[in-house]
């Protein structure tokens, strides 16, 4: 794989174009704080994590094939969902003015809250 062919399979994967760039293939639309850049040196090409300006190499390869593979996998390797995880956030927002107000209670009820002693005191 190339940087241009790289380029075309991150977009039909629906990968942002801006969590990576690829110097005269693929520019970032918009500059977030954090994202990859792939670039080619002399002899090498290094896959670099820019954060908020400052590059740092987080990975070099010999071939442009081995760092096209490692950046494809790199945004494209999502975890598994959580088990039950959509279910569990729609409990969650359901719950939402229950959960705050147990929280305020837990917190006027705090050891040492009312008295002026320090916690565990």
């Amino acid at each position: 794989m190339n940087t241009a062919e790289l380029t075309e399979r991150l977009r039909r994967e629906g990968v942002p174009d801006a969590l990576y760039e690829i110097p005269g293939v693929h520019a970032v639309p918009v500059q977030l704080d954090a994202y990859y850049v792939l670039r080619q040196e002399e002899g090498a090409w290094p896959v670099l994590l820019r954060q908020r300006g400052t590059d740092e190499v987080i990975a070099r390869f010999g071939t442009e094939a081995e760092a096209c593979r490692y950046l494809y996998d790199a945004l494209t390797d999502v975890p598994p969902p959580v088990p039950g995880g959509p279910e569990r956030v729609d409990r969650l927002l359901a719950d939402a003015d229950e959960i705050q107000r147990r929280a305020e209670e837990d917190f006027e009820q705090a050891p040492g809250r009312n008295t002026g002693e320090p916690p565990g005191a």
